[in-house]
């Protein structure tokens, strides 16, 4: 079950004021907070622009700063005043008397009693500015949190770069310099409090629809402050907790949570970055106790963090759409600087709805990061070249060989089909095709092997069949034509005979008028692949003339060379 802490004081002051509103005195609600300290601090800061701020303890615990008294009709005009002068929190809202309890401001006040007239009392809306004296004894007291969080906003705005301590030094006073300037103030260094109030509101204002505010998930031992205006929970996915949009904004956030060491975060570090969630461009960092995953493309960016502790494996991740990325970035701040694991327990593995939708392109809930498609190749030399089919290779942002090893396409030739990968990072293959130099034996025996299913299955499937011709239908004398039934996926893989030498390679389905039997297919012959290597500097092997092999080494030496090929955008 989950909390969420720090609306508490909102929800139940709203509940008490809609029932008595009509009855009691009302007031506008501008903060509240859970210590007295704080909420006297932010009294005496509003006190320094109006003279009608009250603070009150709530029937809540909380301490209420507040703004009237007020009758219900004025207190809805000053409310719509205020928040449009940006002198109030956007958030503030009305609030009944029967809603507070003891009075805390001004010390030794008794609440004051709603107006006599249906007039409604007049205040500025328009703080009196102050001398630079002024704004220095104003300034003067604000609290150290008061301080830091100016400087926040400053730095918010781009005008403060420095530390967020509380000390106005000489760069916080450049940083006031700068932001009067640019509002059209005099540049004092020193802001008054109807600038301060400004600039703070404008701040608060950014952050309003974000709904900040810390999260208990007891399931999965976990508090942290999310964007609760944004996300709301979902569901148990094990080892993910998931809060999905409440809102067009697309935002959504998975809490990590499950038992696990070392070798836990370093799996989980590897699976993450096959989901969708997780997109490929982006900053990695994996160290010996955390990690955290970046990603960012055209619909989708991403912040994933998670690390070990006692035997624990806890994080989160943060989903967006890329807009505003300066306030996701300080969301992204604001969970991890919160985040806060707990106790002796992670979420249960079987908690989740038993009739969830389950594949193979899922985990936990998630799309897996899959291919448009994928065909087949084989090593050609001990370098890691390998030869494959261009059927695979069109239009793609990028290729990759085996288990998401990036390639580049060295050449290609659409002609005759083939073409040549070379790995960005050196492969060491456990073997590489050796090629027949002699002329097959019609009707003999061949086996082709391929990745039939794609990205189905991890290892190639070995289909076995025979050489029906060495030309094509129509005499071509570039291919062979075999009887075996081959799957797209097939395509791009060697074709072997029962010795283990490579006598071509598959070629696709043509798409054309004429329906083949499903048993006829065509593979690029020795020549024509000779040729196409020779012409890009491959240096290749020929085979010994060795006896036939037993099914079984042939379908290890058939897995040892071929790879699948992917294609991805």
């Amino acid at each position: 079950m989950k909390q969420v802490i720090g609306a508490v004081s909102f929800i139940c002051a709203m509940l008490l004021g809609s029932i008595a509103f009509a009855q009691g005195t009302t007031w506008i609600q501008v903060e509240a907070h859970p210590t007295l300290r704080e909420a006297e601090g932010r009294a005496r800061a509003y006190s320094n622009a109006m003279d009608n701020v009250a603070g009150f303890r709530a029937g809540t615990g909380w301490y209420v700063v507040a703004i009237g008294p007020f009758t219900p009709d004025a207190a809805a005009t000053e409310l719509r005043l205020l928040v449009r002068g940006g002198l109030i929190p956007a958030d503030s809202y009305l609030a009944d008397s029967q809603a507070f309890r003891q009075q805390f401001w001004p010390v030794g006040a008794a609440a004051a009693a709603p107006a006599a007239t249906p007039q409604p009392q007049v205040i500025e809306t328009t703080l009196p500015d102050e001398s630079p004296r002024e704004a220095r004894q104003s300034e003067g007291r604000m609290t150290r949190d008061e301080k830091m969080a100016l400087q926040e906003a400053l730095q918010w705005e781009g005008f403060y770069k420095a530390a967020i301590d509380g000390a106005y030094g000489p760069g916080t006073r450049r940083s006031m310099r700068e932001y009067q300037a640019a509002m059209g103030y005099e540049a004092t260094g020193v802001l008054t409090t109807r600038q301060r109030e400004e600039l703070m509101a404008n701040y608060r204002a950014v952050f309003a629809k974000l709904g900040l505010a810390e999260v208990e998930e007891a399931e999965a031992g976990i508090r942290v402050t999310m964007p609760t205006g944004l996300v709301k929970f979902s569901r148990y996915e094990a080892p993910f907790v998931h809060f999905d949009s409440a809102t067009d904004d697309g935002v959504r956030v998975l809490l990590i949570s499950q038992r696990g060491d070392q070798a836990t975060l370093f799996g989980l570090y590897d699976i993450m970055q096959t989901l969708e969630i997780v997109p490929l461009n982006g900053a990695r960092e994996r160290k010996s106790n955390s990690f955290t995953l970046t990603g960012q493309s055209p619909s989708l960016n991403s912040y994933t963090y998670a690390a070990t502790d006692d035997g624990f494996v806890k994080g989160f991740t943060l989903i967006w759409k890329p807009g505003d990325e300066k306030l996701m970035q300080k969301t992204v701040q604001i969970m991890r600087e919160s985040f806060a694991p707990y106790g002796d327990i992670a979420l249960d593995e079987t908690l989740g709805d038993p009739n969830a939708v389950q594949g193979l392109d899922l985990l936990s809930g998630l799309d897996i990061r899959r291919p448009e498609l994928s065909r087949s190749g084989f090593f050609v030399d001990a370098t890691g070249s390998v030869l494959t089919t261009t059927d695979v290779l069109s239009q793609c942002a990028r290729v990759t060989i085996g288990e998401e090893e990036e390639a580049d396409i060295v050449a290609r030739n659409d002609a005759l089909g083939l073409a040549l990968l070379s790995p960005r990072n050196g492969l060491a293959p456990l073997s590489h095709a050796a090629f027949l130099s002699a002329t097959p034996r019609l009707k003999s025996e061949v086996a082709v092997a391929g990745f039939s299913y794609e990205d189905v299955l991890d290892e190639p499937v070995v289909t076995y069949g025979r050489l029906a011709d060495v030309k094509g239908l129509a005499g071509e004398d570039s291919i062979n034509r075999l009887e075996l039934a081959a799957l797209p996926g097939d395509a791009g893989g060697p074709v072997l005979d029962v010795s283990g030498a490579v006598l071509g390679l598959l070629m696709p389905a043509t798409q054309g008028a004429r329906q083949l039997p499903g048993d006829v297919s065509f593979a690029s012959n020795v020549p024509t692949i000779a040729g196409f290597l020779s012409e890009n500097g491959v240096t290749f092997a020929a085979a010994d003339g060795a006896g036939a092999l037993h099914p079984v080494e042939l379908t290890a030496l058939a897995a040892d060379m071929t790879v699948r090929v992917s294609c991805w955008n």
